[in-house]
C-alpha cells in the first residue's frame, strides 16, 4: 500500500551558488557519504530528499541527514533512513522506499514513494491486486 508520494525539483545551478556563498549548508543538508559527491549528483540528493519529507507529509522536525541516498553498482538509488525520519515512517507504518532521480537541461528531479506492506498478500481482494 502507498502511504505517500513525493516530488521535488532542484536547479543545480542554484544549489551550487548556495553551497557556494554557505559552505557549512554541505555538512547541514547532505551526510558524511554524500558530501563528497559532484554538485549534479548532490541535486539528486536533495531533491530526494525533499521528496521523502513530502512522502511523509511534511512533518516538522525531520532532519537532512537522517536520509542518505546511495546508489547500487549499476547507478539504481536506494533511500537509507535514520534518526528523525525513520521515526516518522515507521510511525506511518513504512516498511520501504522506491526512488527514482533524473537529471537535464541543469535541472534535477526524484520522485519517491513510501510504502507499507501492513496487509499480508494473503488478505488481498482481487481488487486490490
Amino acid at each position: 500500500m502507498i502511504v505517500g508520494i513525493g516530488v521535488d525539483v532542484a536547479d543545480i545551478g542554484r544549489l551550487q551558488a548556495a553551497l557556494t556563498r554557505t559552505p557549512a549548508l554541505n555538512a547541514r543538508l547532505f551526510t558524511e557519504s554524500e558530501r563528497e559527491l559532484p554538485i549534479r549528483a548532490l541535486a539528486g540528493c536533495f531533491a530526494a530528499k525533499e521528496a521523502v519529507a513530502k512522502a511523509l507529509g511534511a512533518p516538522a522536525g525531520l532532519r537532512w541527514t537522517d536520509v542518505t541516498v546511495r546508489r547500487n553498482s549499476r547507478g539504481r538509488p536506494s533511500l537509507e533512513t535514520a534518526g528523525t525520519v525513520a521515526d516518522v515512517a515507521a510511525s506511518l507504518g513504512v516498511t520501504g522506499w522506491h526512488v527514482s532521480i533524473s537529471h537535464d537541461a541543469g535541472i534535477c528531479v526524484a520522485m519517491v514513494v513510501a510504502e507499507s506492506c501492513s496487509q499480508p498478500a494473503s488478505d488481498w481482494t482481487e481488487a486490490d491486486r
